[in-house]
């Protein structure tokens, strides 16, 4: 089985994901043995965002790592983890809030594919990009 990068690479619907994970400089953690579970947006969650917003987040790196790191969890979550919890802590540090009534949401974004399984953890598709509050505020 691959990591979770070879993962989303061999995917072909996170360009924009692997591309600003390496940017950020967090290929070694998410190749790193884990085991992280990672929300991870679709190319077309990215292509909702301004393209002038993604160029300012490469353009501050500490910004991009901390939106970034915001979509990942520590350990392996799994849809039946995901089902007893209400929230979650990210490696980021802040909290994201798990809503079960209607399939699964983070925050606002809906759960498209859970459980994908790599080497080193769990990926889930999303249909949005997370912004954590310090980010957005």
């Amino acid at each position: 089985m691959a990591d979770i990068v070879q993962t989303a690479n061999n995917a072909g619907s996170f360009k924009t994901l692997v591309t600003v994970i390496e940017a950020a400089g967090l290929l070694d953690l998410l190749q790193s043995p884990g085991p992280y579970t990672v929300l991870a947006p679709t190319d077309e969650a990215f292509a909702k965002i301004p393209t002038n917003t993604i160029t300012s987040w490469l353009e501050d790196i500490p910004k991009l790592k901390k939106i970034l790191t915001y979509h990942i969890l520590f350990g392996e979550v799994l849809t039946e983890n995901l089902l007893e919890l209400s929230s979650a802590e990210t490696v980021e540090g802040s909290v994201v809030g798990i809503d079960t009534s209607d399939g699964i949401k983070v925050n606002d974004a809906k759960v498209l594919t859970p459980n994908i399984l790599a080497d080193n953890g769990v990926i889930h598709i999303i249909d949005a990009v997370l912004i954590p509050a310090l980010v957005a505020a």
